[in-house]
């Protein structure tokens, strides 16, 4: 390679280094558009699915139509899954997410995320009326569990802290867990409790009933990084609807719960 083509190819990496640090703009793209491209798991109940009239409906949905109108723009919801979320955030295919994405440190260090508008809560439930306030109460008893899954990890720890003795139950996956308490064969359930709405509509003779939080995940809207203007938009927007009760009133709606009087940023 000759030195020009050096000075060239010098040029051009530098070039791309800035770019790549430097602020983008997808705020004024969305209003050049008149339209917001919005992620939205479709497959995760109550905060996104597709109703018996095919329409999209839960809390993000919603969450993400009060967005789009806040803007004043068109809603396109793109379908996403928890595996591509960031993906599609890095590869513009969205502009933002909003899909149960909690905040967590390994993902902020790939993606920003606005001022938290919701939560995920892991509760203790059970079934029958068994009323518990804490983890001691849980001594002697089997609890139910999806294996290597986060409520895996935090029904351990916490029975490990509190020196408790009592039986983890483990199932491969959330349905297993779910049809082994609904049957009888363990009475208390670690679960998001998210997943009570839909599992207690489709089983009302046997409620599952949370007892007790065992953590709080905040959910914040995803963007990408190096964009302060719409990073601030997204943070006002936040403040103001949760300030004034319409996103705890989309939550309510789908979760049957309120939101905290105080969300945690992490």
């Amino acid at each position: 390679m000759n030195i020009r083509n050096l000075t060239l190819a010098a040029l051009t990496a530098v070039g791309l280094v800035a770019a790549a640090g430097a602020s983008a703009d997808t705020l004024g793209d969305i209003r050049e558009r008149g339209a917001i491209n919005v992620g939205i798991d479709l497959g995760q109940a109550p905060f996104g699915m597709v109703d018996g009239s095919m329409k999209q409906v839960g809390s993000d949905v919603e969450t993400a139509k009060a967005l789009a109108e806040g803007l004043g723009v068109k809603l396109n919801v793109v379908t996403v899954a928890p595996a591509n979320r960031i993906p599609f955030l890095m590869t513009g295919k969205v502009d933002v997410v909003v899909a149960s994405f909690s905040i967590t440190e390994e993902r902020k260090k790939q993606v920003d995320f606005s001022k938290p508008y919701a939560v995920s809560e892991v509760v203790v439930a059970t079934t029958g009326g068994l009323a518990l306030s804490g983890p001691a109460d849980l001594a002697g008893r089997q609890v139910a569990v999806t294996r290597a899954s986060t409520n895996d990890s935090l029904i351990t720890d916490a029975l490990k802290a509190d020196n408790v003795d009592a039986s983890i139950v483990r199932y491969d996956d959330n349905a297993m867990t779910t049809n082994a308490v609904l049957s009888g064969q363990q009475d208390v359930y670690v679960v998001a409790q998210s997943l009570l709405v839909p599992i207690n509509e489709a089983n009302p003779s046997r409620k599952i009933e949370p007892q007790f939080v065992l953590r709080t995940y905040p959910l914040a809207v995803g963007l990408r990084k190096n964009e302060p203007e719409l990073k601030a938009w997204l943070d006002t927007w936040v403040t103001e609807n949760l300030a004034n009760g319409k996103l705890n009133g989309i939550y309510e709606t789908f979760h049957h719960a309120k939101l905290p009087d105080v969300i945690p940023d992490a």
